[in-house]
C-alpha cells in the first residue's frame, strides 16, 4: 500500500517544528534545482500576443473610465 503526501505531512512532517519544516522545504527545493527539472508547463505562459492583448483591454478600459474631457 503507498503512502499519499498528505499521510505523509499528517504523520511526520506536521510534527516538525516550523524550523524543521523550513529546513526540509529548502532540501526539497535544493534537490529540484540540482536536477534541473523543467516543471513549468509552457502551455501555461504568456506569449507576446497574450501580453498585447492585455495591454490593448487595459489601455482601452482606462479610456473608458478616464475620459480626456475629465480633469484627473
Amino acid at each position: 500500500m503507498s503512502i499519499t503526501v498528505q499521510e505523509v505531512y499528517d504523520r511526520v512532517l506536521s510534527t516538525l517544528s516550523p524550523t524543521e519544516r523550513l529546513r526540509l522545504a529548502t532540501l526539497i527545493l535544493n534537490d529540484l534545482v540540482q536536477q534541473n527539472l523543467s516543471i513549468v508547463d509552457e502551455s501555461e505562459t504568456w506569449n507576446e500576443e497574450d501580453k498585447l492583448d492585455v495591454t490593448t483591454f487595459s489601455l482601452q478600459y482606462a479610456t473608458a473610465l478616464f475620459p480626456e474631457n475629465e480633469e484627473i
